[in-house]
């Protein structure tokens, strides 16, 4: 199975989502799943890469040439798409992954997991969207999300859709049991 993993350039300064990236990412990798990234080396994203790469799983970088030019990108993957922009990043994510999976990050993480689930949401994709929601990290999105439903603007079957869980384990299940 493709998993998309959405991360950021840095790795944050909380040593329980770290703890528990590195945790999600071995349960992963013991699903023999194939990672599909950003492509980046720094950060969370390249702990993950190094992490599958570590374990001999196979890992697919899509990076604009913009990032390629002013971030490093990870040499050592099997597999890099290069596109034109985050725009075409999204999409050729997209077409690649199975499941996607949100971790603590910043505002690219954010709109790249908030693009699947309203693909999701408007029915031109049934992938699974789900967040790692380490020490309420996403609990402000939760609550605007509630606050969607409650003013009518979002319908609380949609809401669900966008599947948040509190630690690696229950993640990692969700990914097991899914059929696409």
């Amino acid at each position: 199975m493709n998993i998309c993993i959405f991360c950021g350039a840095n790795t944050g300064n909380n040593p329980k989502i770290i703890a528990q990236v590195v945790r999600l990412m071995d349960l992963l990798i013991d699903q023999k799943a194939t990672l599909v990234y950003g492509g980046g080396k720094s950060g969370l994203m390249g702990l993950i890469a190094d992490q599958f790469l570590a374990a001999g799983q196979p890992v697919i970088g899509v990076r604009p040439e913009k990032l390629i030019r002013d971030e490093a990108a990870h040499l050592g993957i099997d597999e890099m798409f290069v596109v034109k922009d985050m725009f075409e990043r999204k999409a050729k994510m997209m077409e690649l992954a199975d499941v996607f999976i949100a971790l603590p990050g910043g505002a690219g993480t954010l709109d790249e997991i908030i693009e699947v689930y309203t693909q999701v949401k408007i029915g031109f994709t049934s992938k699974l969207c789900t967040v790692l929601d380490v020490d309420g990290f996403y609990a402000g999105l939760q609550q605007l999300f509630d606050q969607m439903v409650a003013t009518g603007y979002l319908k609380e079957k949609d809401r669900t859709l966008l599947h948040f869980y509190p630690d690696a384990d229950s993640l990692a299940n969700a990914v097991a049991g899914y059929k696409g």
